[in-house]
């Protein structure tokens, strides 16, 4: 019998300059921030609370969306994540405060139309929808619905296109303030039916849908997720789905195209970003856990109960859509001259 012999390790053979290099490296020490990230460093996130910035005031879409996508991901994470409501200049003020954040998987951005589209054409931005962030994946789209005010004698947008004409100037419609969704629907309406109308703008969709139940505004363009309780409560009344195909939360109301009204088509899409340079382990860490809690048909019928459809899809989808609706929204606002005061 041969002797037994110990199994070693076969060497592997070192090039000149890395024999060279080898006394540098084992004396140079280099900081973590400097190292690539890698699947092994992703695995003890999170280690503390996550914040999502949320661009809007407490009770709107956006707030409500994300404190039920927080409630999912800290179950799933096994860390508290807050909400973070810093509303103002469109969206721009939290925009900016998230992409400036550290990018490590902390400080999230819950962004919509708004800040990841119709921002670039309408204002000078100090963040960059595209270049700043880290696409997450998508969370929801809710259409855009023309509400009105049980006071407005209207049962459709004809009628309420007729009831204006017939007294140009003295309707009012209300904002969530200027270059938000529900003020570019209104001015494509606007221009679209050839109305003389005054626009109210609003901090927020909550204090619009106030006054527009209260009747000092007359009609609004919320996203339907906003606007769905009231509807529902017969605070307020639908008159048309601001979108290329009827609501299957209320299917009976039209589109305005189907009453003759064109060119104001407008969905509002709910999306969660990271800074840049967020360590794609982590985003991938993100992805997948949002995604398991979209597919929760709880969540699914909490969206749904409100007008909203839920949406995933891959970081890489979603930064595809900003692309696309940032160079969409630039043309409709230079084509249809609306400007921000």
């Amino acid at each position: 019998m041969p002797p037994n012999h110990p199994i070693r390790p076969t060497a592997t053979a070192l090039s000149p300059s890395t024999r060279l290099l080898m006394p540098l490296l084992a004396g140079l020490s280099l900081p973590m921030s400097v190292l690539p990230a890698t699947p092994a460093q992703a695995q003890g996130y999170p280690e503390k609370a996550i914040t999502i910035v949320v661009p809007t005031a407490a009770g709107g879409a956006n707030d409500a969306m994300a404190r039920v996508l927080g409630q999912g991901l800290s179950a799933r994470l096994g860390k508290p994540v807050i909400v973070d409501n810093k509303a103002g200049a469109n969206g721009a003020i939290a925009s900016e405060f998230a992409a400036r954040a550290a990018p490590d998987g902390y400080t999230l951005m819950f962004g919509y139309i708004a800040t990841h589209g119709i921002n670039p054409a309408l204002q000078k931005l100090k963040y960059d929808p595209v270049a700043d962030f880290e696409p997450i994946g998508m969370v929801a789209a809710s259409p855009t619905v023309l509400v009105a005010s049980n006071a407005v004698p209207a049962s459709n947008a004809k009628e309420l296109v007729q009831l204006i004409k017939a007294k140009p100037g003295t309707f009012s419609y209300a904002s969530a303030g200027n270059g938000t969704a529900p003020h570019i629907a209104g001015e494509l309406f606007k221009l679209s039916a050839g109305l003389d109308v005054v626009s109210v703008p609003y901090k927020g969709s909550a204090p619009a849908i106030v006054d527009t139940i209260a009747g000092n505004t007359q009609y609004m363009f919320p996203s339907l997720f906003t606007a769905y309780p009231q509807v529902k409560g017969g605070k307020l009344k639908a008159l048309a789905i601001a979108g290329d195909k009827r609501s299957a939360v209320l299917p009976e109301v039209p589109t305005l195209a189907e009453q003759g009204i064109a060119n104001v088509t407008l969905s509002q899409w709910y999306a969660l970003f990271a800074p840049a340079k967020t360590p794609r382990a982590v985003i991938d860490r993100l992805n997948r856990e949002l995604n398991s809690v979209l597919a929760d048909k709880a969540v699914q019928k909490k969206f749904e109960d409100q007008g909203a459809e839920v949406e995933t899809g891959t970081p890489e989808q979603l930064k595809t859509l900003v692309q696309k609706e940032v160079a969409r929204w630039k043309g409709v606002v230079t084509a249809a001259k609306i400007k921000v005061e």
